[in-house]
């Protein structure tokens, strides 16, 4: 499940504390999920860090290649062939998003812009990998997650479609952010704000509305859906702390916000606010350990991916 045998130790420790960096964590006055530009001397450890885990990408597409030859021509095109982690990833989302309208080349052209320009999308996107790798059981590799993890890809193909929105483009955003609901079956509206360490664990039938934020260090499953009410037009979705675990088929709707480090149960309705640390089951959705009371957890689910803590506190009736 982890990577650590992966890394030196030295390596290791200094790759975890870059991860949870103070300097995108969200501020007071900054909405979560709103990325700082870091200092210099981070920029340049977040560079060595892309290029560490680019190496590794390398390296496992090189033994997948040797292992499995029906593969090895697609590793090369894909991996192998390119000189960077952002070419990469551009020619792959390029070549799965296109249609006989929206080229491949173009959208190669509009993937490598966006993630050469900006440092902010590339540490995201190194960030994002090793969340799917440390806390998902099933990513047995960078490049596993790098090629295959529709979460990770339509998440990377959201970040560049939110720069699109912020630069005024919104129509060419609109038209990225169809292709990725049609391919992905994700549905992230370019104009939400989504932070850094992030999971989209299996993402199929995921939804996030136009003013949703999605904090750090945040692990969402499937079928899970941040909504408005209908109601209500303007700033209408939910705002997710940093931390966050959010189970399968949960439904979070309305500008509520979502404490950091809580955790919300597979298919609960939320409609009102959940404070930190606490964890919110049922339809609707209740605190574990009472409204006036909850208990108050010490890890960080959407680190941890614990999902069953709460049950013997919830239920005596237990399977």
């Amino acid at each position: 499940m982890h990577s650590t045998h992966l890394l030196p130790q030295k390596a290791h420790v200094s790759v975890l504390i870059r991860i949870k960096s103070a300097s995108f964590a969200v501020t007071d006055d900054m909405p979560a999920g709103k990325l700082m530009y870091p200092p210099e001397q981070e920029i340049k450890e977040a560079e060595e860090e892309e290029g560490w885990v680019w190496t590794q990408i390398k390296t496992e597409a090189r033994r997948d290649a040797e292992a499995e030859p029906a593969l090895a021509s697609y590793l090369y095109s894909t991996i192998l062939s390119h000189s960077s982690l952002e070419r990469s990833l551009s020619f792959h989302l390029g070549n799965k998003l296109c249609s006989s309208t929206l080229l491949s080349t173009l959208l190669y052209d509009l993937f490598l812009n966006a993630l050469s320009s900006d440092h902010n999308i590339r540490s995201a996107t190194v960030a994002d990998l090793r969340a799917a790798r440390v806390r998902d059981p099933a990513c047995v590799s960078f490049s596993h997650c790098l090629l295959n993890y529709k979460g990770f890809l339509a998440c990377q193909a959201h970040r560049v479609a939110h720069k699109l929105w912020t630069q005024s483009r919104r129509p060419l955003a609109l038209a990225l952010h169809s292709r990725v609901s049609d391919v992905f079956a994700v549905d992230i509206h370019p104009a939400a704000r989504i932070g850094k360490g992030v999971l989209f664990d299996h993402a199929t039938g995921v939804v996030v509305g136009e003013t949703a934020v999605i904090g750090n260090n945040v692990s969402i499953l499937h079928h899970v859906t941040l909504g408005g009410t209908g109601k209500v037009g303007g700033d209408r979705h939910p705002k997710i702390g940093d931390g966050v675990l959010i189970g399968a088929g949960a439904t979070i709707l309305g500008n509520v916000r979502i404490g950091e480090g809580a955790k919300i149960g597979a298919g609960s309705v939320v409609l009102i606010d959940v404070p930190p640390r606490t964890t919110a089951v049922g339809n609707p959705a209740r605190l574990v350990g009472g409204k006036e009371r909850p208990a108050k957890h010490e890890d960080v689910p959407g680190e941890s991916m614990d999902h069953t803590s709460f049950i013997s506190e919830w239920s005596d009736y237990i399977i």
